[in-house]
């Protein structure tokens, strides 16, 4: 081989490992690495609403005087799965905070249910409701879970797009990346629920 072809060579590699290491593609893999996180939370919203029915189904033939409770939750179930976000539409704060909002009604809605139960010990020492709450309560924390890890991933996003060299990547090589939304805390989250004896 020539001098010039081996130079050329060399040239050529250097290049693409230069190209390979500058971080072109940061940008993709941490914007595909949201969109799964958002999907996990979309699967354990999803894990929630599938136990919902059963949950009602178990306490209607306790609770039947509690109608009011029971149909709110379903609605809400209902209300919550008809607002769709996937991974494409993150990055639309308002269809966001709809989703949000819906499974913040859900969870409030659920919060009564269990309340509720309460009344009726027959029902809280029933096998099929203990299960049905300690599933439901499991995957209360995967979601908790599945937020956090969505916010952090979102996060390491987020901030690629707006520090340097990311910033300049994504102009040149992905115009359309934009930030992705994250979950704020529901409002009076911030006060502890009161407790009474």
């Amino acid at each position: 081989m020539s001098a010039i072809a081996l130079f050329r060579a060399g040239l050529g590699l250097s290049l693409a490992l230069a190209v390979a290491g500058c971080g072109i593609n940061a940008v993709p893999t941490l914007e595909e690495r949201a969109k799964s996180a958002w999907s996990e939370v979309q699967n354990q919203y999803q894990r929630r609403a599938d136990l919902i029915p059963n949950l009602v189904e178990t306490v209607k033939g306790y609770a039947t005087q509690e109608r009011e409770v029971l149909v709110q939750v379903t609605e809400a179930r209902a209300r919550a799965s008809q607002v769709k976000v996937d991974a494409s539409t993150v990055t639309d704060p308002q269809k966001f905070q709809e989703y949000q909002q819906a499974q913040n009604q859900l969870s409030g809605a659920l919060g009564r249910l269990l309340v509720t139960v309460e009344r009726y010990p027959e029902l809280k020492s029933n096998a099929n409701f203990l299960a049905l709450q300690s599933q439901l309560e499991g995957t209360e924390n995967r979601i908790a879970v599945a937020r956090r890890d969505y916010i952090g991933t979102v996060r390491e996003y987020n901030t690629e797009l707006r520090t340097i060299p990311g910033r300049w990547i994504a102009a040149i090589f992905y115009p359309d990346a934009k930030p992705m939304e994250t979950f704020a805390a529901s409002s009076g989250a911030d006060r502890p629920p009161p407790v009474k004896f």
